[in-house]
């Protein structure tokens, strides 16, 4: 796979295709440089809603219909794959599991991880392609060497290589992101311009895998046991209130907490599972400069030097914050902030950079760091 010597028509690649419009635009892209494109769709795991129908919006069968339609219009061949076994193996349980453990997970880590560039780039090898397409915002620098550098995608707003940091060398050398240089403006007038039926198609930005958006009726279903009510405690231990579930609550919170009579405003600081309690304390008490990322996977497939300066993300949305990093013996990294961040949660992806080059990530801890300045 990854045959750089042959030309576009002597190219196989396969195109993720979800029915909307990034990937599309991905597919006729691709197709218009003359590339010998294959169009294929995962069904994944859903719950059954009403009327007894999986509902997974990933792989709906309007999306389905969508990404049909899109690959017989480009004149080329689509395939529906069935990955519900594995996706709710990796992705779902993997959701589950997090929040019955305290923790708040980032499940399309988890399924870029073992679904979308394990399962399916293995089958695209199977299948005698060249490459793996998607249509993820971001970028590849590829070295005359072999190396391949993951970068953000040229838009700041759509950036995806957060969740694509979980890829090495092995995958990168084998895929292929074409609207990672354009931003989705330029992105949608593509799709238009193409004339294909899903120019105008809204973003899916939910949780593909709920019937009904909501995760917190989710879990009851599913973990009722994670959402048992607790005690609201304070640092010293104080009990100040009573909880309705941890999972219904995110680190930095303010609002909602329900406690009355105290002096200043309290913040979620902690998600104690093994008391089943919320802990909270002051704004002071929130901001927090060190972390500790576990299952670290760099880019390059080797970690950076000791006390190295770059920026990291500690959700997908948020800021990059200058820092330093500190491989540690067994794989795992602290991260030493230049200034305080507030909202460092347990379960998310801590993602490191230098500048738009993506190095890699792990997953935040509950364990914090420990070097000292």
């Amino acid at each position: 796979m990854s045959n750089q010597t042959l030309s576009p028509n002597e190219t196989t690649v396969v195109v993720a295709m979800s029915g909307g419009v990034d990937s599309s635009v991905a597919a006729a892209l691709l197709v218009e440089q003359g590339y010998n494109c294959i169009g294929v769709m995962m069904r994944l795991w859903a719950e059954v809603g009403a009327g007894e129908v999986s509902t997974n919006k990933c792989c709906s069968l309007e999306s389905v219909n969508d990404a049909r339609r899109v690959a017989d219009q480009l004149g080329i061949p689509f395939y529906l794959i069935n990955v519900e076994q594995p996706f709710k193996q990796n992705v779902v349980d993997f959701f589950i599991d997090g929040y019955a453990a305290g923790l708040t997970p980032n499940p399309c880590l988890a399924c870029n991880r073992h679904i979308r560039f394990d399962y399916l780039l293995n089958y695209a090898r199977r299948m005698g392609a060249d490459y793996l397409a998607t249509g993820h915002y971001a970028r590849l620098r590829r070295q005359p060497d072999g190396t391949v550098y993951l970068l953000a995608g040229v838009d700041a707003g759509k950036d995806q290589s957060y969740v694509l940091s979980v890829m090495g060398q092995d995958e990168l050398r084998d895929v292929l992101f074409p609207i990672g240089d354009y931003p989705k403006s330029e992105v949608r007038r593509m799709a238009a311009a193409q004339g294909l039926p899903i120019a105008s198609k809204h973003d899916s930005m939910d949780l593909c895998f709920l019937a009904d958006d909501d995760y917190r009726r989710f879990l009851q279903d599913w973990a009722p046991a994670a959402m048992q009510p607790g005690q609201i405690v304070d640092r010293t231990g104080q009990v100040l209130g009573v909880h309705n579930g941890l999972p219904n609550y995110t680190i930095g919170q303010r609002k909602g907490l329900g406690i009355g009579g105290v002096a200043e405003p309290l913040y979620v600081l902690e998600l104690d599972s093994a008391r089943n309690a919320l802990v909270v304390g002051t704004l002071d008490e929130l901001g927090q400069r060190e972390l500790l990322a576990t299952g670290v996977n760099w880019t390059l497939d080797t970690p950076v030097a000791d006390g190295y300066r770059g920026q990291c993300k500690i959700r997908y949305r948020s800021a990059a914050a200058d820092c330093t990093l500190y491989p540690q013996p067994n794989g795992d990294v602290r991260v030493i902030f230049d200034a305080p961040l507030r909202d460092i949660t347990p379960g998310q992806g801590a993602v490191f950079y230098d500048g738009d080059h993506c190095l890699g990530g792990g997953i935040i801890a509950r364990e914090k760091a420990t070097i000292q300045d």
